[in-house]
């Protein structure tokens, strides 16, 4: 299969996807912990179907020492006891807001008040805009049907 277009190989891609990636790069050094952000990468990846994303933060995920199970229940994360409650608060959290157009009402305020339960100021900014950033990542890689497979671990960082 074949991307519908190549970002590698485009000028203007060029320049603005190198501002996502510097996005990136400061999430990854926020106070959030790296655990939950590989897991609302991954949920927010598997709600939008981008295949690539759940190959990139499945095998990120795993190289950074995240379990096998844990990964494989991040799609049922209501029913699995792996998570911790603040995992399961980021979790809910992605979830609403990513399935912002499905009618859903936004984040509900219970939701926000159960995040805000385990994470300070800025580990919420940082989980608000990683769940943005999927969103938009997510939207980039299925619109042009980027192939999923060929990834490995650390490749972008």
């Amino acid at each position: 299969m074949d991307a519908r277009l190549n970002y590698f190989a485009s000028p203007i891609a060029g320049k603005a996807i190198k501002y996502f990636m510097s996005a990136g790069k400061a999430l990854k050094e926020s106070p959030l912990p790296a655990a939950t952000q590989e897991l609302v990468a991954l949920r927010v990846s598997q709600i939008n179907g981008c295949a690539v994303c759940i190959d990139m933060h499945t095998k990120d995920a795993a190289a950074a020492g995240e379990t096998a199970v844990r990964l494989a229940l991040v799609t049922a994360w209501r029913e699995a006891t792996v998570f911790t409650e603040a995992e399961r608060a980021a979790l809910e959290l992605a979830e609403q807001g990513t399935r912002v157009a499905d009618g859903a009402g936004g984040v509900g305020d219970e939701v926000w008040a159960s995040a805000a339960q385990h994470y300070d100021d800025e580990q919420l900014t940082a989980l608000v805009i990683l769940v943005s950033f999927m969103n938009t990542v997510n939207r980039l890689n299925v619109i042009t049907q980027q192939p999923a497979g060929d990834y490995v671990a650390g490749q972008f960082h």
